[in-house]
């Protein structure tokens, strides 16, 4: 018996752990496309494929106003990437309180960010989306057999 409880112990703590790994997944989203923001505002040339479209569309955005009025483009395109990767942080902390519906919403308006890379024919950009929607399914999965677990069925 001891052998048998020790198993499930086991599986419970896997299951835990692919739990809160999906749902970090939100948190690496939005970290890195703050990096990816600044990196290129600052005139930098290259980004971590993680991040988000709609942030580079920001960013793109920004450098052309800041062509026009100066660093205040730069500014409103940072706020606008701020609010942007909000949305995923609080994703991530909904998710990682257990809450389905912060796994579906994200996953939704993820799979619309990456939609955005076949414009720009991005194809390592959608394959990496579609690499990190896994990740999130996974722990959405996880979410739901810890709450069947947790309601004793």
């Amino acid at each position: 018996m001891e052998e048998q409880e020790k198993k499930i112990i086991e599986e419970n703590l896997k299951i835990e752990g692919q739990f809160k790994s999906g749902a970090d997944w939100f948190f690496w989203i939005a970290g890195l496309s703050l990096i990816n923001s600044i990196i290129l505002l600052a005139g930098g040339q290259w980004s971590f494929i993680v991040g988000l479209g709609i942030t580079q569309i920001i960013d793109t955005i920004g450098l052309e106003m800041a062509k026009e009025a100066g660093m205040i483009g730069n500014i409103i395109a940072f706020v606008c990437d701020i609010l942007a990767a909000g949305i995923f942080v609080l994703f991530g902390v909904f998710a990682r309180k257990g809450y389905r519906w912060a796994f579906i919403m994200g996953m939704i308006i993820y799979t619309l960010d990456g939609l955005l890379f076949i414009l720009v024919q991005d194809i390592l950009s959608m394959g990496f989306h579609l690499f990190a929607l896994y990740g999130i399914y996974s722990g959405f999965k996880a979410n739901k057999i810890l709450k069947s677990v947790e309601n004793g069925k």
